[in-house]
């Protein structure tokens, strides 16, 4: 298939980028699109200005999986600041109440226990959810609060990692749709003192390895040192990136013989070996294992395409063209 016409290159995969604290998850996303000159870019799960560390930013065909992201496990390091509460739960709001600060271990220790496992949560107004088409951090800044309805969040482990005068820095390990600052908010109430947030780091996205983020500066610098050395900066950049079919990678593989994947790449479901009885599998073709997208597994036992890498007569698909 020929390339349609889009400014930049056909760069396929996901870097695993450490945002640095003060810049919009969107405001990052165009840093490292403009960086690697792709076509297309997208990130999975924004961070709010304040937080830092990973944010997997998807290019290309990558973008197409990306969803698969959004239902992954996170884990978070957090410092709250106690005695305070906050308007948006995090330190750029305004305070609406101080309170001494005076519990013991043991009510610590149990009102963190009460976080653990599966809970209901209510999300907070100043939240990207949205109520009757706009977002709930619009209507929390004109002053309005609407209704929000609690959902299920499971915290897989919550660790206490220090309490030192009004700070108390927690380790947490939680599904999809958690909202830290409202766990801290809450926890502030169930004290009796209030609390926000003044540190949130994102430690992990996933089963993304933590030492493979990279930030800003290091992006620049590669990029400036290809410069100097008269080289395409993809030569140096393009290594960084994670497979495109990453953000799919906790789904079971089903590989294609090269003559069914032909049919499969054209929309039709397929027979295949070695298929589970039902759900979203990840499918690869031929011996070289490289990914053609996403299928579901029909009652027939045929996989049945759901998503599909288009692949451009040019495309540069780098590292993240096969499954690892």
């Amino acid at each position: 298939m020929s390339r349609p016409r889009r400014r930049g290159r056909d760069i396929h995969g996901v870097l695993l980028l450490d945002k640095p604290g003060g810049l919009s998850s969107n405001d990052a996303l165009q840093k490292v699109k403009r960086l690697f000159n792709a076509n297309r870019a997208g990130h999975t799960g924004a961070l709010d200005p304040l937080a830092t560390g990973m944010l997997p930013i998807c290019l290309g065909e990558a973008t197409k999986f990306s969803r698969y992201l959004l239902d992954s496990d996170k884990r978070y390091r957090v410092i709250a600041r106690l005695g305070q509460r906050t308007d948006t739960s995090d330190a750029d709001g305004q305070i609406i109440s101080e309170r001494p600060v005076n519990f013991t271990q043991a009510q610590l220790d149990a009102a963190l226990d009460s976080f653990r496992g599966e809970t209901q949560q209510v999300p907070s107004m100043y939240s990207a959810l949205k109520y009757q088409g706009r977002k709930l951090y619009e209507y929390a800044r004109e002053g309005i609060e609407v209704p929000r309805e609690a959902r299920s969040i499971t915290v897989y482990e919550l660790k206490f990692i220090r309490l030192e005068g009004d700070e108390l820095e927690l380790e947490i390990h939680c599904s999809k749709g958690t909202y830290i600052r409202t766990i801290t908010d809450d926890l502030g109430e169930m004290l009796g003192c209030g609390a926000h947030v003044i540190f949130l780091r994102r430690l992990q996205v996933a089963t993304y390895p933590i030492d493979a983020m990279v930030t800003l500066e290091q992006l620049q610098a590669l990029s400036e040192e290809a410069a100097r050395n008269e080289r395409p900066a993809a030569e140096l950049l393009d290594p960084l990136l994670m497979p495109m079919d990453s953000p799919a990678a906790a789904y079971p593989e089903v590989n294609l013989p090269v003559s069914a994947a032909a049919y499969f790449k054209q929309g039709m479901p397929v027979q295949a070996a070695n298929v589970p009885d039902s759900g979203l599998v990840r499918v690869t073709e031929g011996e070289a294992r490289q990914f053609i997208g996403m299928a579901e597994v029909a009652e027939d036992g045929r996989v049945a395409p759901r998503r599909l890498v288009v692949e451009y007569s040019d495309a540069s698909f780098a590292k993240a063209s096969g499954s690892e």
